[in-house]
Order: C-alpha cells, then structure tokens, then sequence
C-alpha cells in the first residue's frame, strides 16, 4: 500500500458523512470505503486486499472520528 492509497483512503473518511460511517456494519463499511475508492482509481486485488486487513483494523478509529465530528 502506496502513502498516496492511504492518505486518499483518508481523505474519503473525512470528506464522508458521520452518519454513513456509523450507521454502516462493520463490513459494509469496508465495502462501501473499498467501492469509492475503487471508483477513483483502479485497485488491483493485492491493494484491495490490504486496504480490507487495514480498514477492518482501524474501524474503531473511523468511527470514533465520525462520533466526534458529529458531536461538533
């Protein structure tokens, strides 16, 4: 995984709606983060299998995230 995939992976959960991100299961979450990114470039399947491993790993991260700004 490239620095340019995870800051615009970043970049989608901040321009993203707090509500899509904590209203989503866990794996529909990954999904749909997987799906937008895939619609701005192309992910082959070895960065599609990594952005899944580290997206699961930090949903913790992304919602806690979305909880704050939507306390703003």
């Amino acid at each position: 995984m490239t620095p340019a995939l995870l800051r615009q992976l970043w970049a989608l959960i901040e321009q993203t709606q707090s509500q899509i991100l904590l209203e989503l299961d866990d794996a529909s979450l990954v999904q749909w983060l997987l799906r937008h990114l895939g619609a701005d470039r192309s992910l082959d399947r070895l960065e599609s299998a990594h952005l899944n491993t580290y997206i699961y790993s930090r949903l913790r991260l992304i919602r806690d995230l979305a909880q704050e700004r939507q306390g703003v």
